[in-house]
């Protein structure tokens, strides 16, 4: 297993990407706009080990002028990212030892579980997405993450 990231919610990309570069000295290692899904997320990295990054997700302003969404003090962190060898093999020890798999591995490739408080861990299979396989391909997802 792998730490990759942590990803915090933000309203102020702009103000918390100087914050993070110019206040912390963290060095930008990637950015993605999605305009399909309204969204930017911008990695950040610490000079002596750029890999374990945090994550910024920006959601952009609602197209119908309503309110941004208040994330409160729950919703702006929002996860810890792990790449696993095999994402099946995990899911399935976990299960085995009474963890709800909120998000199932349908696509061979992400999971999402939680932890005893609530803390949203993503899953993310080593290199490409593993062929789809049952039970996973057919499994709904639970609750939040």
């Amino acid at each position: 297993m792998k730490y990759l990231h942590a990803m915090i919610r933000v309203h102020d990309l702009d103000r918390t990407s100087r914050f993070l570069t110019e206040g912390l000295g963290l060095v930008q290692t990637r950015r993605m706009d999605n305009e399909a899904g309204r969204f930017t997320l911008v990695y950040f990295g610490a000079p002596e080990n750029p890999e374990a990054e945090v994550e910024l997700t920006y959601n952009w302003p609602p197209a119908d002028g309503a309110p941004a969404e208040d994330y409160g003090n729950a919703r702006n962190f929002g996860h810890l990212a792990f790449q696993v060898d095999d994402i099946y093999a995990l899911c399935a020890h976990l299960q085995s030892l009474g963890v709800t798999i909120n998000r199932p591995p349908r696509d061979g490739r992400m999971a999402f579980v939680r932890t005893p408080d609530l803390i949203s861990i993503e899953l993310l299979q080593k290199g490409g997405a593993l062929p789809p396989a049952e039970p996973w391909a057919s499994m709904p997802n639970t609750g939040s993450w």
